[in-house]
């Protein structure tokens, strides 16, 4: 019964209270469960709860294992662009390894969340404003800061309706087609105060605008690609970076994992499906509790 129950609450797109959303961000782990058991019920002769859990599991792997696996690449030519998201645990990463890795990776634009005006500080003593020296910055104490920095320039937006935490929002001057993204951060479902923040702000983030600029969301969702929030986004015209590539089910929360909590990844890259994803790589970021994620895209010329 906890498994269909479980099962049903993703399958129908269920936000619910903050319990259910929670139960929701590990789809895979219960769908992984729910099949075994289910084959084992089969195997003891139980039918109906054989049937049933194997039924329904079944029904939840075909949501979740293509993940895994890239899907077929569209055509498109265009100005490639290399973009990191990174949250910085209110402001304690460690700027110096932040810096090396856009080094070394060619990041073209870095949206970072958590951003403190120490962490600014930081970043610029490790020498990011040399290599991408446009900034658009809505630094605060704590958890509450968020910022894009790029190559090329940047134009502030406010792309998002007012929200709990800063979600800062540019226009990227690229050599071709310029594009908007936006740093996301919505509060997390999982606070004493309920979901409704989170939802709030889960619907508030834009769409793709099919007569305007590309559109490019990357952060910290505190939403898996199993919740409601996600699958709107991705219905409205934007394609996971990471499940385009095969590598949605790699978890990017929390960085070093114990037993408790289970990992999930919350982390995302969502791209005009106009554009197509080359590349994807998560890697974890001294200091913070969530690992970054880097991408490689193509803007189409038209």
């Amino acid at each position: 019964m906890a498994f269909v129950a479980a099962a049903m609450i993703r399958l129908l797109g269920i936000d619910g209270t903050r319990y259910m959303i929670a139960t929701t961000s590990l789809t895979p782990y219960i769908t992984v469960a729910g099949l075994l058991i289910g084959l084992f019920a089969l195997f003891r002769k139980r039918w109906v709860v054989g049937l049933t859990m194997t039924l329904v599991a079944i029904v939840l792997v075909a949501n979740v294992a293509p993940r895994a696996f890239p899907d077929a690449r569209p055509n498109g030519v265009g100005q490639q662009v290399r973009l990191m998201t990174a949250n910085l645990l209110t402001g304690i990463a460690d700027a110096d390894a932040i810096v090396r890795e856009v080094k070394a990776r060619k990041v073209d634009i870095l949206a970072m969340q958590e951003l403190t005006p120490e962490m600014v500080r930081d970043l610029e003593r490790a020498g990011l404003n040399q290599v991408l020296p446009n900034r658009v910055f809505l630094d605060e104490p704590g958890g509450s800061g968020s910022g894009i920095a790029a190559k090329y320039p940047l134009a502030q937006r406010n792309l998002t309706p007012p929200g709990t935490l800063q979600q800062a929002g540019a226009l990227v001057d690229l050599p071709g087609k310029d594009i908007e993204v936006v740093s996301v951060h919505p509060l997390p479902p999982v606070v004493t105060d309920g979901p409704e923040a989170w939802q709030r702000e889960m619907a508030g983030l834009p769409t793709p605008d099919s007569t305007g600029a590309i559109r490019v969301l990357a952060g910290d969702f505190n939403a898996t690609l199993d919740h409601v929030g996600i699958t709107r986004l991705l219905n409205k015209g934007y394609v996971d970076a990471a499940d385009q590539v095969g590598k949605g089910l790699i978890h990017t929360w929390p960085s070093n994992s114990g037993p408790w909590p289970p990992p999930v990844t919350i982390d995302h890259v969502l791209v005009d499906t106009r554009c197509p994803v080359d590349e994807l790589d998560v890697f974890d970021v001294p200091g913070s509790d969530h690992r970054a994620v880097v991408t490689q895209f193509v803007v189409p010329r038209l």
